[in-house]
């Protein structure tokens, strides 16, 4: 009716109504339109639409799943059962074992979900099967900014990138489906919650990911559909300049609403690391997760003619045993000098490449910063290989560009990448020695030799987890100038990098904790998302496999990637332990009026901004954003002496808590009261005082850790960066 009124017909579209969330709607208009709705009575504020990106076989072993938490949500064949996940992402593969319904126990309806199955325009036949129970697209917004290409990110819910599928086969998937790739078996793989129902709302695409508009019409929708746990895969490019908060927009509001509604969500926290203030997550009523690197790792070696081993990462058959095969460089067999142009080192073209010089031999070829671009694939490589007859591959790296990760590709024939530089370097000068050539440069003969390892099978390795390299860091930040933030990010710290799980045929990595999620909610169902995400924080880990402290993944000043000491920047409160956060005694528990009264504390934020996104008044007010009940406590600007309170729920029998406090030299720490006793359902109330001991202008860690006489251990972190007076 507004734009009906305001607009003559024609000069506007309207993409979406939303309803349920936040009271508005998406409208494609021009510039000068956009200025005299902002002036209309009863328009509370107008937003330019912006882009956002999108960022397991032995996972739930890793976890401590199949004996720890399934058996109490009734078994692996119970576990999640009747909840529900939304998946915001790049769609489903319906078709995937993982999502099959043939070999299991049938799925009874959701009676309260009500979301429903768009039909595919191709097949004529709906999305869903009983463990899919709803499947949605929208597009309206990519379509009208011409983003939108039909042939490859099909206008259905069908997966046109992999990465949604994969998310959901993480959360969700069946238990014990068989993985296989080009004929090779690498072990069953199962979702962290398999019972539970998978609701899709696809929202993101290949090429350019996603916008704003689109998004939230997908949350809107997921939440009235009746939802439990919201998996985000998805975080915003820096809105527009008119936004001057990281928590107060139409997409960190609508996620507040989703929460007020009893839906859980989880966000991943960004892959702009290893560098600091790179998180795409920031709201606290969102639980914003951390990639770890899981403990396997397909290490593969490559054996030169000179006896030399050079180690390497793959996922591929050996060559032929007991024999060596002649290495050709891709730059000595090209069909004609003037290709270069076409950067064929990396062997993305077969047509430029000779066949009958590089057939029954290795192919060499360089990892080229196409491939950390997304413009090269090792698929590629291997495809190139297998159309020229080669035996096999290998891709040396011989600059390491910082961020980037290498994950190994499943080929399906013998392939090696070679991601130290200075083993490529000695591969390099192995070939230079061996391969004599020409006054001009042409190679007389090919002599240089070698063979390739098999890694079809994984090494364990004790020193996991650890922080992956490009997973986002804190400190969080609370407006785009990047002032930090008196709230910690990331929440917590999940496996997300080389998670084997469906990837659509048509098609990178996410660190997961929807399924756990899940099953939390199915064990507790009348838990608010606060004590779910508290369950999962203060029962987690700050040590590996090996009991030492958490380790990160970094660049070396050489650029090569190192570990150091993790921090809770990069991990938040730790490594999630499903299994005790089922049991974890105490909770840390906060509601919509909480969130509402940390953006009425927070400095910069304008008390009828709040009112305009929330319909709520500054009526509450926690004297300091750093009081709100969360467990975790950051300070980033501590003068003098600050005391911060908490309030604790017992969830489990009659306890008795031990409080004690531990925080680097810089900063004094003092708790009170020293103990406390809580019947069940009961809560208490503790302070923290922290003093500036010497202003070293870089931030000090600690925790508080409340230890319980019937074995409970609730562990929160403390942030604090002390100034002088």
């Amino acid at each position: 009716m507004l734009l009906g009124m305001m607009f003559d017909r024609g000069t506007y579209k309207k993409l979406y109504s939303y309803r349920h969330l936040i009271n508005g709607f998406a409208v494609h208009i021009s510039p000068e339109q956009a200025e005299t709705l902002r002036g209309a009575p009863g328009v509370k504020s107008v937003e330019k639409d912006w882009k956002v990106r999108r960022l397991t076989t032995h996972t739930p072993q890793f976890l401590g799943l199949p004996t720890g938490v399934w058996p109490t949500g009734g078994g692996f064949d119970r576990a999640g059962e009747d909840i529900v996940i939304a998946f915001v992402d790049s769609g489903i593969y319906p078709h995937h074992p993982s999502f099959s319904t043939h070999n299991t126990e049938p799925y009874g309806p959701v009676l309260r979900y009500r979301g429903k199955c768009e039909v595919d325009p191709d097949t004529k036949r709906d999305f869903c099967n009983g463990k899919i129970v709803g499947a949605q697209h929208f597009a309206e917004a990519a379509k009208m900014a011409g983003a939108f290409n039909p042939g490859i990110d099909f206008d259905s819910p069908l997966d046109g990138d992999g990465h949604g599928s994969h998310t959901a086969a993480i959360a969700a998937g069946n238990n014990g489906v068989l993985v296989r790739m080009h004929g090779f078996e690498y072990g069953r793989a199962s979702g962290m919650a398999p019972r539970a129902r998978i609701a899709v709302y696809k929202a993101l695409y290949r090429i350019f990911g996603g916008f704003v508009a689109d998004v939230v019409a997908a949350i809107d929708q997921a939440v009235h559909d009746g939802v439990d746990v919201l998996n985000l895969s998805v975080g915003p490019n820096s809105p527009g300049a008119a936004t001057k908060t990281t928590f107060l927009n139409p997409f960190d509001t609508a996620l507040l609403s989703a929460v007020k509604a009893g839906v859980f969500v989880a966000q991943a926290a960004g892959n702009g690391g290893p560098f600091p203030k790179t998180l795409l997550s920031y709201s606290p009523w969102i639980a914003s997760v951390a990639a770890a690197v899981d403990d396997r790792t397909y290490k593969n070696h490559l054996t030169l003619g000179n006896g030399k081993i050079l180690a390497g990462i793959g996922l591929s058959p050996a060559t032929h045993a007991n024999r060596t095969f002649t290495f050709v460089a891709a730059n000595d067999v090209l069909l004609d000098s003037s290709v270069t142009k076409y950067s064929p080192c990396d062997c993305q073209r077969p047509e430029v490449l000779n066949k009958n010089l590089v057939a029954g031999n290795i192919l060499l070829c360089g990892y080229s910063f196409n491939f950390a671009s997304g413009t090269a694939s090792i698929k590629r490589v291997s495809e190139t290989a297998k159309i020229l007859g080669a035996v096999g591959f290998v891709l040396a790296v011989e600059n390491a560009s910082p961020g980037t990760k290498y994950d190994p590709v499943p080929v399906g024939i013998p392939g090696i990448l070679i991601t130290d530089v200075s083993k490529s370097m000695e591969l390099i000068d192995y070939y230079n020695i061996s391969t004599p050539r020409d006054w001009t440069g042409r190679v007389k003969n090919f002599k240089a030799v070698g063979s390739i390892g098999e890694s079809l099978k994984p090494i364990l390795h004790k020193s996991a987890p650890q922080v992956a390299l490009f997973s986002a860091r804190g400190p969080n930040i609370k407006d785009y100038s990047f002032q930090d933030a008196d709230l910690l990010k990331p929440d917590i710290l999940a496996p997300g990098s080389l998670i084997w799980s469906a990837w659509a045929p048509n098609g990178t990595d996410e660190a997961d904790y929807a399924g756990i999620a899940a099953l939390l909610k199915q064990k507790h169902p009348h838990w608010s998302p606060a004590a779910i995400k508290s369950a999962l924080m203060t029962t987690s880990t700050t040590l590996d496999r090996t009991e030492r402290p958490l380790q990160a993944q970094q660049f070396s000043e050489s650029g090569t990637m190192s570990l150091v000491p993790a921090t809770p920047f990069d991990f938040g409160s730790g490594h999630v332990n499903p299994r005790a956060a089922l049991d974890p005694g105490l909770v840390f528990d906060a509601g919509y009026e909480d969130y509402i009264g940390f953006l009425c504390t927070t400095p910069g934020i304008d008390a009828h901004e709040i009112r305009n996104y929330t319909n709520s008044p500054c009526n509450y007010t926690l004297g300091h954003p750093w009081n709100l009940n969360i467990p975790s406590i950051t300070i980033s600007h501590l003068m003098g002496t600050q005391t911060v309170t908490r309030t604790v729920t017992n969830v489990a029998k009659e306890e008795t808590y031990v409080i004690t406090g531990r925080m680097a030299p810089a900063i004094a720490i003092d708790t009170n009261p020293p103990a406390m006793t809580l019947r069940p359902g009961a809560s208490g109330k503790f302070s923290v005082t922290l003093t500036v001991r010497s202003a070293t202008g870089a931030y000090s860690f600690g925790e508080i850790l409340m230890k319980g006489s019937r074995g409970h251990k609730v562990r929160i972190p403390i942030v604090a960066m002390g100034f002088d007076r």
